[in-house]
């Protein structure tokens, strides 16, 4: 069971401004002191108080760019000077740690490679221990809530108070538009335990394109998240890694007067009463799918004594393959999502096989 989180509220961090996106800007990589220092003087002059770049760069294939290194958080630390943006960077061992804090960093984040390596969390935990730095956690490669949260706790444990999340969904093998798989009930169950916890959508990553990045942003805004952590380069075409995904600080502005910003809640009596009125069926219809779901079970039961009276295996994956291809067509009837209809019954599967092995073992 997820452990309660001991939080700073970001309002008290002295990093963000409101009204809504609070914003993360900057290249992926630092690449020279002349384009940190124009890209940084675009952003500040848009009202961008935060600044990121990447120093270090976990790549997939040795010879990739992987990062100026260290002599880059000079540059951090001139922007930090020249312009007075907050600077932060990423993190993947204790040695990025130590480095930051000697050079001032004033924020770091976990990237999603490091995020599902527990060992790495818990080094940086203990280098972060008895610091006052914030830390922003990536979401693990995988979609595994468990990893997400567990390095959260180490980071807590550790006295970390100032932590947040930002998500930049997942690893897929799947054919899709997007760069990671947004995954977005992942971060919604996160955000329903946590409701407390500062949290960041990373369009960058999770579109991969610059022509996905509004969409994303707004689907952010939409789930009321906190704030944004977008790519930014003087000369994006020219950059040495994920040029692609990255916007001028001009285009930056540009998409974050488009966005469409969601209140947190209304105090409007017309939207009280129909709201709670709307709330009132889903409760009902939610007791309604439990009863259903008793129901079926009942009768999952009762299929698992035939099966020991006959001595037949629980497991029909020919029966289990059809039932699921149909009941997926009959979704689409209904306007619903093959990935939800596939979600909601192999759940319901799951539990059956549970309920007709207790069955059998009796």
């Amino acid at each position: 069971m997820a452990k309660t989180l001991e939080l700073i509220p970001i309002w008290e961090w002295g990093f963000f401004t409101l009204p809504r996106p609070m914003t993360i800007a900057g290249p992926c990589s630092a690449e020279s002191l002349e384009q940190v220092l124009e890209t940084a003087r675009g952003l500040s002059e848009r009202g961008i108080h935060v600044f990121r770049a990447g120093i270090w760069k976990p790549r997939t294939h040795p010879g990739s760019f992987e990062g100026i290194g260290t002599p880059g958080l000079k540059w951090l630390r001139q922007v930090k000077e020249e312009t007075g943006m907050k600077v932060c960077t990423e993190v993947a061992s204790e040695k990025h740690v130590y480095e930051c804090l000697k050079y001032g960093i004033d924020m770091v984040w976990v990237g999603a490679r490091t995020s599902a390596n527990p060992f790495l969390m818990q080094e940086i935990a203990d280098a972060l221990r008895d610091t006052d730095i914030p830390v922003l956690v990536k979401n693990p490669v995988n979609p595994d809530l468990g990893l997400w949260i567990g390095a959260l706790e180490r980071l807590n444990q550790a006295g970390v108070r100032k932590l947040g999340v930002i998500h930049r969904g997942f690893s897929t093998s799947e054919p899709i538009a997007y760069r990671n798989a947004p995954g977005w009930q992942i971060a919604i169950e996160l955000r329903t335990r946590y409701p407390q916890l500062p949290f960041f959508a990373d369009p960058s990553h999770m579109g991969g394109d610059r022509k996905y990045l509004l969409e994303i942003s707004q689907k952010a805004m939409d789930l009321g998240l906190e704030g944004l952590m977008l790519e930014s380069h003087c000369s994006p075409d020219c950059a040495l890694s994920d040029a692609k995904q990255q916007l001028t600080p001009a285009d930056l502005l540009t998409l974050l007067e488009s966005l469409q910003i969601r209140e947190k809640d209304s105090g409007d009596k017309e939207y009280r009463e129909g709201i709670d009125q709307l709330r009132a069926q889903i409760d009902i219809l939610d007791e309604n799918l439990l009863y259903l779901l008793h129901s079926r079970m009942d009768v999952s039961k009762k299929i698992g004594t035939y099966k020991r009276e006959h001595n037949v295996a629980i497991l029909q994956t020919g029966r289990w393959d059809a039932l699921l291809a149909a009941m997926k067509e009959k979704g689409a009837q209904y306007g619903l999502s093959e990935q939800f209809v596939e979600a909601v019954f192999n759940s319901i599967h799951e539990e059956s096989v549970r309920v007709q092995n207790e069955v059998l073992s009796k």
